[in-house]
């Protein structure tokens, strides 16, 4: 069966960003020329999903409007000559219809995952986090690669990983993996381990594709700190109750890019500011003169 439903938790209050978050999404910063969440939608999109739920916030209005058509701006613009700027709006132009749902208040990605519920019934569904890219060259993506591991061992979930530094395991989630390889069972989950418990350095990596089992474990999970309802929680219900939940590991040519804190954002942008096919030749030479021993301060 294919899978059309995704969903994407864009609630979170973006703390780690103020003041540039204080009026707007994090999830809408631009990164090169688009807002991060432009970025999950389309590699969903190409993923071949088709019904895409937004779990909103009091302050995240701008998502629903960046994905409404504007008429009136493509007509100004007509009107203006501008046509080069009417086709940077060619993403309104989708094949996805837009759902949105508000989590009135933060308390947790599971908390988040559960206003799915309705959405997704009794398909299962693709969870991205709207703050996080995952930047594909070439190949099959990683949304599509575990669809096909999903489906092939009737999974109840599968979770993408990335490979992170040893001393950084305390940071993520971390998976006990059964078996070697690049799609392997998920023995065990591991929230922030210290560096000598952590059983790999293999990181949740901001993508899942769940059954609708995930919202019975959900229900089933206990609040945790800050009282909130973590999603590798019932994920780890999951494994206990003895459903198959896979592992999929980013590819070499994938990397994902976490918005969560200026140093990564900085970082970023400037990754996608020199792939720009426009203007990346302009920043790089940029940084090299800056940088490189020029007269630039």
């Amino acid at each position: 069966m294919q899978i059309l439903n995704a969903v994407i938790p864009v609630a979170g209050l973006g703390t780690g960003l103020l003041p540039s978050t204080k009026s707007q999404p994090k999830e809408m910063l631009p990164v090169g020329r688009k807002p991060v969440v432009q970025y999950v939608v389309e590699e969903f999109e190409t993923a071949g999903l088709r019904r895409i739920l937004f779990v909103t916030g009091r302050s995240k209005h701008s998502i629903e409007n960046h994905f409404d058509r504007d008429l009136e701006l493509i007509r100004s613009l007509k009107a203006a000559g501008k046509l080069d700027r009417i086709e940077e709006l060619r993403y309104e132009e989708t094949h996805v219809q837009f759902f949105y749902t508000r989590q009135s208040e933060p308390k947790g990605l599971g908390h988040a995952i559960a206003h799915a519920e309705h959405f997704a019934g009794k398909e299962p569904f693709v969870v991205g986090l709207g703050d996080s890219i995952i930047r594909n060259h070439g190949s099959a993506s990683v949304v599509e690669r575990m669809v096909k591991c999903f489906e092939k061992h009737n999974a109840a979930c599968v979770i993408a990983f990335e490979e992170v530094l040893r001393e950084q395991v305390s940071f993520y989630g971390i998976a006990d993996p059964a078996a070697e390889g690049d799609e392997f069972p998920v023995r065990d989950l591991i929230e922030k381990p210290s560096v000598e418990e952590a059983p790999s350095n293999l990181a949740i990596a901001a993508r899942y594709v769940f059954s609708p089992r995930i919202f019975d474990a959900i229900r089933r999970t206990k609040p945790g700190k800050l009282d909130e309802i973590q999603i590798t929680d019932a994920m780890r219900i999951l494994i206990k109750d003895g459903h198959p939940v896979y592992g999929v590991r980013l590819a070499g040519g994938e990397h994902r890019y976490d918005i969560g804190n200026f140093e990564s954002y900085f970082k970023t942008f400037i990754d996608f500011a020199l792939a720009d096919q426009k203007f990346g030749k302009a920043v790089e030479k940029y940084l090299r003169e800056k940088f490189g021993g020029a007269h630039g301060s």
